[in-house]
This record gives structure tokens, sequence and C-alpha cells, in this order.
């Protein structure tokens, strides 16, 4: 089997294991292309904020983007461009350490946005990806903190 398809297989397995039993509040599905097909390649994520934290109440998009060298290479994954956090690029992508060094091709979809969640309470200041967001982080915590939840607000749920 060539290498995309072994991509393509394990994904589907990842969407039939998603669509039995995720998460309370987390979206993840296929992006649907214009013609009505399914591209397993590219995943459209919701990831909710935790209960009892700054995030909470938000409904935060990210997108994963699967290669044809998936699962020996984990996806790249994105929130909007400019999301305010400690360890999201400009451009919107994640800096995490399961999306980079400690990938290891048995990680699931499930763990990648339960990790990702995780991230948004809990920055590594060891790993900045962004400078305003870290600095605040470091030097003023309730300002932060207080962009935070304002962000949150800009997230609501569609439900």
């Amino acid at each position: 089997m060539a290498s995309g398809g072994v991509a393509r297989g394990r994904l589907a397995e990842e969407r039939k294991s998603w669509r039995k039993s995720h998460p309370h509040g987390f979206v993840a599905k296929p992006e649907t292309l214009p013609d009505g097909t399914v591209n397993l390649m590219v995943w459209k994520c919701i990831i909710p904020g935790k209960e009892g934290t700054d995030w909470e109440g938000g409904y935060f998009p990210v997108t994963l983007h699967f290669t044809e060298n998936y699962p020996s290479n984990p996806p790249t994954c994105k929130f909007p461009a400019r999301f305010f956090h400690v360890n999201v690029f400009d451009s919107g992508e994640v800096c995490l350490s399961i999306l980079g060094d400690a990938w290891k091709p048995s990680i699931t979809m499930r763990q990648i946005l339960i990790g990702i969640q995780d991230l948004l309470d809990n920055p590594n200041p060891a790993s900045p990806a962004q400078d305003l967001a870290y600095d605040l982080f470091a030097e003023n915590t309730p300002e932060y903190r207080k962009h935070v939840r304002q962000q949150a607000k800009r997230y609501p749920s569609l439900v």
C-alpha cells in the first residue's frame, strides 16, 4: 500500500473511532470539498475551552492538515491567524511537543485535540511562539488573562 494509502486508511479509522466516541464539546470533521467529496487530509475541528479556566465559553476552531506521510509525521495544527496564545505562532500554527520532537505514530487525533485543549490553559513559556502573548504571560499575568477572556468571547458556541 502506498504511503498516501496508509495515511488515508489511518484517518478513515480515526474518523470511525471519533464518530463512535469523542470528548464532550469537541468537533472533528474532515473537510467537505465543493463537489461533496470528503478530504480526509484536512480536518476542521473545534476545541472547547475548559470549564473553570479563562478559556471557558470559547469554542476554538483548529484545522489539522495531514500529509501523505501520516502517521509517521504529525499533522500541522492551526488556529486562525493571530490567535492569542504563548505557544501559537502569528500564522496560527500550534507549537506543542507532541506535534514535534515528541511525536509518535501511535498518537491519535483525539490525543492531539485534548493536548491542544490542555495547552490553552497551561502554556509552555520555555517554547514561546508569539512575543506579545509571551511578554504579557511573563510580565503581566492579569493582562494576559484579560486577553484570553476577551478572545474566548470572540469564539462562542455555534449551537
